[in-house]
């Protein structure tokens, strides 16, 4: 600034009125993320000093999951070595090639690489996929509870569905649920280990989802119609406990991969969120799409975050320990909060849970419309009954609403995530969360 220039103030509503009338029609219905605004009235408790074990969030933290010590390793030696400008946009080969080995390992799936590109994490192959083959107006169907599909039909301008899934499959869809609604719909999505409810898909469902998919693509192509596409989402997938086990559909029934998308990556099995590297796997037709759009939106992994993961992904004991030493913390945690549910619905407190299957999710139901506060307010709706728990018992959890179920569908059912808190910070919460049920009249 020149010497003498008055400083030139922007007051904080500049432009409100202009873009009322300015913003798109998209940018107009879309709406931002309901658990931001959880968060933030967490965020506010924890500065004035109480106790909140934050179950809402759907990420790790560092101090209790850091990422795997030898993955920082390599990450430290890919900027030493200079690997700090752009990468290709479909990917580097190396991790390209990683990637195709973990399938081939995993899923007894050998997918050419051409069908294998490289995004930042997991929202760019969910967005992309939308983008590519869905048009506006076009109609997606996918089960509720689910992670954010109905806030990418408002970003796409496409119509969604959420079918409504059931405690008695953990949550879980089955093709019984969802085809008679697929009939007009060109895309559905799928996700397991799950996010919000810690389900995990049986092979059988998951089995008959590709034999639907092979069924329906082949009466569509006798009637000339646009095929019915699968998004299959398994950034969960090394997540899983006891006898839960992840397949993809495309090696149960080998005739369905012309239509499956696979979105996977770091972020979530490896505790590696915020380094953001994931892999989009798909016909080589559609991958190809992907990564010219990607050339547009620059939704490419940071070069040395995926020198790293090309590296770690070979380190195949390193996996294992790592994989054996994860799902053990995790379940430490889930199990921690499962019991102590199940012991105060024992104790005749109207409240329940799922037995931890995979992810670091749990669905927990707190079914306490009509109770009556201390303070005389009767809770009427899962978000009443959040924020009670929340001031009242430090206990924080985001409604089944967030995730796509009609608020009349909820049921009292909530998620809770254990990755930002300890086995500590539980047992420390769960005489509070008694406390407080024990209030309501």
């Amino acid at each position: 600034m020149e010497q003498g220039q008055k400083l030139i103030r922007i007051p904080s509503d500049i432009g409100a009125d202009a873009a009322k009338r300015g913003l798109s029609h998209m940018a107009s219905s879309m709406s931002g993320s309901s658990i931001l605004r959880i968060g933030q009235e967490i965020r506010n408790m924890v500065d004035r000093g109480d106790n909140v074990a934050n179950l809402t969030i759907g990420d790790f933290s560092p101090k209790q999951f850091p990422i795997p010590d030898i993955l920082r390793g390599y990450l430290n030696d890919a900027v030493n070595d200079g690997h700090t400008n752009y990468p290709p946009g479909a990917g580097i080969p190396d991790l390209r090639a990683a990637v195709k080995e973990s399938f081939m390992r995993n899923h007894n799936l050998d997918y050419p690489i051409d069908g294998i590109a490289i995004v930042s994490g997991g929202r760019p192959s969910l967005y992309a996929t939308y983008q590519l083959l869905v048009d506006p107006g076009d109609l997606v169907l996918f089960p509720v509870p689910s992670w954010n599909n109905h806030n990418y039909g408002d970003a796409c301008q496409v119509k969604v569905r959420g079918i409504q899934t059931r405690r008695e499959d953990s949550f879980q869809p089955t093709v019984a649920l969802l085809k008679p609604h697929a009939k007009d719909a060109r895309l559905i999505v799928l996700n397991t280990p799950q996010n919000p409810s810690g389900g995990v898909m049986p092979e059988k469902d998951l089995r008959e989802f590709g034999e639907f998919l092979v069924e329906e693509n082949d009466r569509r192509k006798e009637a000339g119609e646009k095929p019915l596409y699968l998004l299959f989402d398994q950034i969960y997938s090394l997540l899983t406990f006891d006898n839960h086990h992840h397949f993809s559909p495309v090696q149960l029934v080998p005739e369905c991969a012309p239509y499956v998308i696979h979105c996977d990556g770091i972020s979530k099995n490896f505790a590696a969120t915020g380094l953001r590297c994931g892999w989009f796997v798909a016909p080589p037709a559609i991958t190809k799409k992907l990564v010219a759009l990607g050339t547009h939106l620059g939704t490419w992994a940071p070069l040395p975050v995926q020198v790293a993961t090309a590296r770690w992904l070979r380190n195949l004991p390193a996996i294992d320990d790592w994989r054996k030493d994860m799902i053990d913390r995790v379940r430490g945690r889930l199990d921690c909060l499962h019991n102590g549910l199940q012991q105060l619905r024992s104790d005749g407190f109207a409240c329940d849970s799922i037995e931890p299957q995979g992810a670091i999710y749990i669905s927990a139901q707190f079914k306490l419309y009509g109770k009556t506060t201390p303070s005389g307010t009767v809770l009427e709706n899962n978000d009443d009954i959040r924020s009670y728990l929340l001031q009242n018992a430090g206990f924080a959890v985001v409604p089944f609403a967030a995730f796509g179920v009609d608020p009349d569908d909820e049921d009292g059912w909530f998620r809770a995530s254990v990755g930002a808190v300890s086995i500590g910070d539980l047992e420390s919460c769960l005489p509070r969360l008694r406390t407080a049920l024990q209030a309501l009249n």
